[in-house]
Parts: structure tokens; C-alpha cells; sequence
């Protein structure tokens, strides 16, 4: 079984295959755009694998939540190479490769999402999984709800971006790991026990998952906030 792996939900962005449960990965590179990098490091990747697309059994890739320009540029391209090469599609929650990434079987999910507020999810390790408890939400940072049970996390960049949550996440005594981010080996290692059961999709219907609908501040809320127009 040969799975490629899309990840471009946030500045991070990663292609990966699995191939037999060998997981090769390629990270794009940094300060340039996804849409311009993400295919060339895909061929290098399959290069370097000494493989052509028409080997892959499916194409995964991390819908989401994350920056609305990365989810499109991974969801177009997975649908387009699936449609090509009239492979399923596998879309896997960014946060849960998020929570996967942190090794821990606890794990609070949280992203920024920009705009002063945080992409955040629960979820539990169970087996080759992440279940994810509750809904994933967007908050401030001051509004996620941390846990108040032992044995928790809280993983990823919003820890960083927002110093408040970093204090009430140490208020709570949870492990935190500001540096764990989504990455597409993440994606493709839960990607593959999806594919082995039947779970896989057509392109047609494959989404990003936004979260929430709004894109960028307005001029008036940028400048109430000490911003520019």
C-alpha cells in the first residue's frame, strides 16, 4: 500500500509516502508559498522512492483547521492528482496529526488561527488513532477550554502566539510542546489504517475544513486593536 501525504496548513508545509509502513517525508521550503514549492518537493519525494504517481494507492492530505490559502493549495492538489490518477482521497484533521505528532495519548490540539484567536481540539490515542472528543472549536486565547484532568497536553504554535495561553496552560500543570506542529508523515501514518478499512473517498467529495468563515480582520477592527489600516 503506497499513500502520498499533503500537509500545508500552516507555515510548515510537508508531502509524505507511506509505502508498506515505511514513512519517507519532504518539507517544503521555508519563506516561499506552498503553491509554488509543495509539487516540486512531491516529485523529489517520489523520486527519491523510485516511484511515478501511477504507483500511489490513494492521496491523503491535512484539511484542516489551518491558513485558508494552505488548506485549499494541499485539498486542490490531492483532488487533482486523485482525479488524474483516479486514486480515493483520505482527508485527515490537522490537529489530530497535530495531537499524533505529540506522542502523547492525551492531547489537547491548539493552532493559531490568526486574528487573536485559536484552532483547538481534544483528543485521545486509541491505537492507530486520535479520537477526537467534543467539537473543534475557535476561541481567544483567554476562552479555550484547557483540561482540568491529570495526564493532559497541550501541544502546538499557539502555546507561542499567545502568551496567555501558555500561562493558564502552566496554571493547570498541563506538559505543554510549543514546537509540535501538523506535518504530513503525521498525516500519512493515520492516513493508512483509513485506507485499510475501506475509508478512502472520491475527489469530488473531498473539503478543507475551515472552522470558521472569516478570513482576515477589517480595516476598522486592525486599527481598534493599535493595527494599521
Amino acid at each position: 500500500m503506497r499513500i502520498l501525504a499533503l500537509e500545508t496548513s500552516t507555515d510548515l508545509g510537508s508531502c509524505a509516502l507511506w509505502q508498506e509502513g515505511a514513512v519517507l517525508e519532504s518539507f517544503c521550503p521555508p519563506g516561499q508559498a506552498h503553491s509554488a514549492t509543495l509539487l516540486p518537493s512531491i516529485k523529489a519525494l517520489l523520486a527519491d522512492a523510485g516511484l511515478n504517481y501511477g504507483a500511489l494507492d490513494a492521496i491523503a492530505f491535512g484539511s484542516g483547521p489551518g491558513a485558508f490559502t494552505g488548506l485549499r493549495v494541499a485539498c486542490a492538489l490531492a483532488q487533482g492528482l486523485a482525479i488524474a490518477l483516479d486514486r480515493p482521497v483520505i482527508p485527515v484533521s490537522s490537529l489530530a496529526a497535530l495531537a499524533w505528532r505529540s506522542g502523547q495519548a492525551q492531547c489537547l490540539a491548539a493552532l493559531d488561527a490568526r486574528m487573536g484567536e485559536v484552532y483547538s481540539g481534544r483528543y485521545l490515542r486509541e491505537n492507530d488513532q486520535m479520537r477526537l472528543l467534543g467539537d473543534i472549536t475557535v476561541d481567544s486565547p483567554e476562552s479555550v477550554c484547557l483540561p482540568d484532568e491529570p495526564g493532559w497536553t497541550i501541544a502546538g504554535n499557539a502555546l507561542r502566539a499567545y502568551p496567555v495561553l501558555e500561562w493558564r496552560a502552566a496554571e493547570k500543570e498541563l506538559v505543554r510542546l510549543p514546537s509540535a506542529m501538523p506535518d504530513a508523515a503525521a498525516v500519512v501514518t493515520l492516513a493508512a489504517p483509513l485506507l485499510a478499512a475501506g475509508c478512502g473517498m472520491d475527489a469530488a467529495q473531498a473539503a478543507p475544513l475551515y472552522v470558521r468563515d472569516k478570513v482576515a480582520l477589517t480595516v476598522a477592527e486592525r486599527l481598534a486593536t493599535g493595527g494599521r489600516a
